[in-house]
């Protein structure tokens, strides 16, 4: 029963924890980069463990296998066709997941330091550039066509993410903040979303093939990605990397420094934790919103995470309020909405049901941003409608 705006309970529920631990996983994450505690060299030092933290969101995404599989257990949740193809011999191979974690993986680190280096609500962003390479990409390998209102928007979104680059460096008053770092870390975030961008066209040329829960599949690349990093994270003990670590070793990354310090702040073990749950719940909750309401809705949704990170990160006085940003940001979500194609078939839509009084024709009523039941309609393939944005990335 409709109790907000069409959304049933469920779907109002599903979309405010999708926000809410959305926030969190970037949030926390942020949280643990700013803080200090004593290591393996009894010395006070930050947390510049971005690999560790990328593998504590595998971790996250390992706990998606686990829903899935009490789901399947209960029969709630997945249909005979999944059920079929995934315990009947599988139906696939699991390493067709190897390449998607493997991107994962890479672009998830990049995203990590780059995060450690510039502002909360920059990196939240930035992410937005992977509209640009996932066009660009699904042209040259999905055979897509690109109309002059996307192109519109992906203008719009280089634009709004030069815009939001510009005031990073030009108005950076943070004295804990190198210049040069934001710039590096503002330039890491984009390059990580061409990998994101690899994944998301790999997933849907080759996953989107097979019949798979897509808690399932992000349960396989969670997998993949927390042994195969945890793995590295060994050799990576053994590498000096010399100015571009922080740490006092300046090992590339130390997870047994890492660990040192979780036992001695517990802010440090609350942000980790909370990192790890946060990415679970998101990919839960982001998953049932695609599936119950709609591919676009997730994106808005995705867009309002942005707000609440950049109002937290003012209030918690994580970085100084830069008018300029508003701009860049708006900008932003122009883009999105242009190549998404939400606000004109929103604002057209509106005009006909709510002001003209008239019902839409059949192939518009497909999709609703402010839906009804669409469970029934949906496929049962890991992703239901292309999504321009990151498959699994709460951060």
């Amino acid at each position: 029963m409709p109790v907000c705006g069409g959304w049933t309970f469920r779907q109002l529920v599903l979309a405010i924890v999708m926000v809410i631990t959305g926030s969190i996983n970037t949030l926390s994450t942020k949280w643990a980069d700013r803080e200090t505690a004593l290591g393996t060299a009894e010395k006070p030092h930050g947390f510049d463990h971005p690999f560790f933290q990328a593998v504590g969101m595998f971790l996250g995404e390992m706990m998606c296998m686990v829903v899935f599989l009490v789901m399947y257990c209960s029969g709630r949740g997945v249909t005979n066709r999944q059920r079929d193809a995934n315990y009947c011999g599988l139906g696939y191979n699991p390493l067709i997941f190897l390449p998607a974690s493997l991107c994962d993986m890479t672009g998830t680190s990049l995203m990590y330091i780059g995060l450690n280096l510039t502002y909360a609500s920059s990196f939240q962003m930035l992410r937005g550039a992977v509209i640009i390479f996932t066009a660009l990409l699904s042209v040259a390998f999905l055979g897509r066509t690109i109309r002059a209102q996307m192109w519109i928007g992906i203008v719009s979104v280089i634009v709004g993410l030069a815009v939001v680059g510009v005031s990073d460096i030009i108005f950076n008053t943070d004295k804990n903040k190198d210049t040069n770092g934001i710039i590096a870390g503002d330039l890491l975030i984009i390059m990580a979303q061409i990998i994101v961008a690899v994944q998301m066209v790999y997933e849907e040329r080759v996953i989107n093939r097979f019949t798979i829960h897509p808690l399932e599949a992000v349960g396989w690349e969670g997998i993949f990605g927390f042994v195969l990093l945890g793995l590295l994270l060994i050799p990576f003990f053994h590498i000096d990397a010399g100015a571009f670590s922080e740490l006092p070793t300046h090992k590339l990354d130390d997870a047994i420094d890492a660990f040192h310090q979780l036992g001695q702040n517990w802010q440090i073990l609350t942000a980790t934790l909370g990192n790890i749950f946060s990415i679970a719940f998101f990919n839960f909750a982001g998953i049932s919103v695609t599936r119950e309401i709609s591919a676009t809705t997730r994106m808005v949704l995705d867009s309002v995470r942005t707000i609440i990170i950049w109002v937290a990160a003012l209030a918690l006085d994580w970085q100084k309020f830069i008018p300029l940003q508003i701009l860049g940001f708006v900008v932003l979500i122009i883009g999105m909405m242009l190549y998404n194609d939400i606000g004109i078939q929103f604002i057209r839509r509106t005009i006909m049901t709510r002001v003209l009084r008239r019902p839409l024709p059949p192939d518009e009523d497909q999709e609703r941003l402010i839906p009804e039941d669409n469970a029934n309609r949906r496929g049962g393939n890991i992703q239901e409608e292309p999504q321009p944005g990151p498959s699994n990335a709460a951060i």
